[in-house]
């Protein structure tokens, strides 16, 4: 494997280089020292060479920037043609793309049209003793963790966000940045036609998330959670049940089929704990779980657990933080 690569593709948001990009290229570098490869990275979009430079700081040692107006708009199959040719003239031995939206969309066309396996939503990439790269991700709902290893080339892997530790950048590093312009951009009769809507909230990014589950008793009760969520500067999240229900649309949803979430304070208010959830939310900063069961499974990964109903306890501590707010007190801000 010496001499080759592993390559990261570099998702871009609003011309912004997505963050979990440079998770996978912390990740990239560890493998990369372990198996003496090199680390490239590929990213594409119109106006986006002066972004390529970001990259090398975080790890990359060469950069390809497809810098051109057709890739413009986020166009699925355009996007796949250009990196499918780039992944058969480069020939990489690894080839990361993150778990996000857009990432589980590409992924899997790339992967049919190279022929090469695919393993998806992964939460760790390993070495073995000889040297193979392993593949961990939750199975049969989060109950246990597959250790994958992949024969076919390249080895193909989504990661989800925020499960890898960020690198610090180097602003120092050096590296070479490639732009290029693509010889063929096939979009096949697909047109992009701008953006419908937006998601109603970005869970992954939150630092503080208010969560509720079956301890809910009706659609109306979420109104607490948001009250709450609103004074500690947080957002509200919900276990899988509360979605079905058709209570609060997906993007809220903490869980293996979810999001995966780690934000700085995780407060489970009559979330019973299971596997699919705790998989989504077990790496949290601080988690505080309220719930009126003692031996509920959230109490086992609780850093604080409070025995009480719901409908008591948060109605009590939204007064106490008006209270302290009224007095010009912080309230989380250092937690």
């Amino acid at each position: 494997m010496s001499g080759k690569g592993i390559l990261v593709y570099a998702e871009t948001r609003e011309s912004e280089i997505h963050p979990i990009s440079f998770e996978l290229l912390g990740k990239a570098r560890e493998i990369a020292e372990k198996l003496g490869l090199e680390v490239w990275s590929v990213i594409l979009g119109s106006g986006i060479s002066d972004k390529a430079s970001q990259l090398i700081h975080y790890g990359a040692d060469r950069v390809y920037a497809y810098d051109d107006e057709r890739l413009r708009d986020l166009n699925v199959v355009a996007y796949k043609s250009v990196l499918v040719d780039f992944v058969k003239e480069t020939k990489p031995e690894i080839f990361l793309i993150g778990a996000t939206p857009w990432g589980r969309s590409l992924a899997p066309r790339i992967a049919a049209a190279l022929d090469t396996g695919l393993t998806a939503d992964c939460i760790d990439l390993q070495v073995s003793e000889d040297g193979k790269l392993i593949q961990i991700r939750p199975a049969f709902t989060g109950n246990i963790l597959a250790h994958i290893e992949t024969t076919s080339k390249p080895i193909m892997t989504t990661i989800r966000y925020r499960v890898m530790k960020m690198p610090e950048p180097d602003p120092s590093r050096r590296g070479e940045v490639i732009v290029r312009r693509p010889e063929r951009v096939e979009a096949d009769g697909v047109k992009f036609l701008g953006k419908v809507s937006e998601r109603g909230v970005n869970l992954a990014d939150a630092e503080i998330i208010v969560a509720g589950g079956k301890g809910l008793k009706k659609k109306e009760d979420l109104r607490i959670l948001e009250e709450l969520a609103g004074l500690l500067g947080g957002v509200v999240g919900v276990s899988r049940p509360l979605v079905e229900e058709g209570w609060i649309s997906k993007d809220h949803q903490v869980g293996f089929s979810g999001n995966t979430v780690k934000p700085r304070i995780y407060i489970a208010c009559g979330i019973s704990g299971s596997p699919q959830h705790l998989a989504g939310m077990r790496d949290s900063g601080i988690i505080i779980a309220v719930n009126t069961d003692p031996s509920a499974p959230i109490f086992r990964h609780a850093d604080y657990g409070v025995v009480a109903d719901l409908y008591e306890f948060i109605p009590r501590l939204i007064s106490f933080l008006k209270e302290v707010k009224g007095h010009g007190k912080g309230v989380v801000k250092g937690a």
